[in-house]
């Protein structure tokens, strides 16, 4: 809460009414500055972003109450079928050209494309002799909610989803459309939302997210918290191999078959760089983004679906790249510039 100095000799010379309105002047004051401040915060973490980018695990944003929109219909209804299939049955097309465009360099947004550092490789997590990917996140914070576009379609390379639900990063961090691996808790104070609805032949998915109220802003505890309160030992070993990286630096934190990855592989905020100072997916529905995804037609859809690219290079070589998508010449090409071919 933020804090002001006063005189109290000067308010000694003041009326009642007068102390009332001053408080009133004073009070509005401060909030319209902590409304400006998160703005402004927002904006220079888009701004000064690596290419990784993450929420730091020890911060808080602004519990603002500003609602862009009706933000509170339809959380959690999961998609229709037709909006299920541009999802699931995405062209393996759309991933060839989007990764021809970052290996070209004519992608607007920011993706990975760099030599996977050796302190990333670690042996794969196995259940039921299959590898795995193991994300953690938040339904609060604002990189797990752009980033979830760009998982779901690199997931669907490797298996289907029976269903997503819609969601959104919370209000004081961004409000962006986002899908949720499973129906979370957004009001409740604190928790974690287990599992999903996903079913794969190569792959193994293991997701957790922390839950806390879409109203306030960005929370998270640490990760034996996720540990603590898993549901099963599955769920529980891989919440404690995740821990025992000591990588984890905040939100989104996921493993794609052997690599390690500490953040966000892909910053897509829309047709527009990430250091505008605008950001329009937080004005888009769940329809428009799913349009563009399946147009595939402008910068925002190119850039989710090079996001997928990345994270299918890293998870392709676990599988001695057994998938029809791992033969995508792009995907070659990426996993050769990764070190990882």
């Amino acid at each position: 809460m933020a804090k002001k100095t006063s005189s109290g000799r000067e308010y000694m010379y003041l009326s009642k009414l007068d102390i009332i309105l001053l408080a009133v002047v004073v009070v509005l004051a401060v909030s319209v500055l902590l409304l400006s401040l998160e703005y402004l915060s927002l904006n220079a973490r888009l701004q000064t972003l690596s290419l990784s980018s993450s929420h730091p695990s020890n911060s808080t944003t602004s519990n603002s109450t500003a609602n862009f929109g009706s933000r509170l219909n339809g959380i959690d209804t999961p998609l229709n079928s037709t909006a299920l299939s541009i999802i699931n049955n995405a062209p393996d097309s759309y991933f060839e050209i989007a990764g021809e465009k970052l290996l070209n360099q004519t992608l607007t947004d920011q993706v990975v494309l760099s030599k996977v550092p050796n302190s990333s490789k670690l042996n794969a997590f196995y259940v039921n002799g299959k590898p795995s990917v193991i994300y953690i996140g938040a339904i609060s914070c604002i990189f797990c909610g752009e980033n979830r576009w760009s998982m779901a379609l690199a997931l669907s390379r490797f298996g289907s989803f029976s269903a997503l639900y819609k969601g959104y990063s919370s209000f004081g961090d961004g409000d962006v459309p986002t899908l949720y691996w499973t129906k979370d808790n957004y009001t409740t104070p604190e928790g974690v939302g287990y599992g999903n609805d996903y079913s794969s032949s190569y792959i193994n998915f293991i997701s957790a997210d922390y839950e806390s109220p879409i109203k306030a802003g960005f929370e998270l505890q640490p990760l034996t918290y996720f540990i603590n309160n898993s549901p099963n030992s599955t769920y529980r070993a891989a919440m404690s191999f995740m821990n025992g990286t000591n990588m984890f630096q905040g939100t989104p934190f996921t493993f794609w078959g052997n690599i390690i990855v500490d953040g966000a592989d892909a910053v897509v905020f829309g047709n527009t760089t990430p250091s505008s100072a605008t950001l329009p997916l937080t004005y888009m529905t769940h329809g428009q983004v799913l349009s563009q995804l399946k147009n595939f037609n402008d910068q925002f859809a190119w850039g989710e679906y090079a996001g997928a690219d990345v994270y299918i290079s890293y998870l392709c070589p676990t599988i001695n790249n057994s998938a029809p998508i791992c033969s995508l010449p792009a995907i070659r090409k990426i996993e050769s510039i990764e070190g990882l071919a």
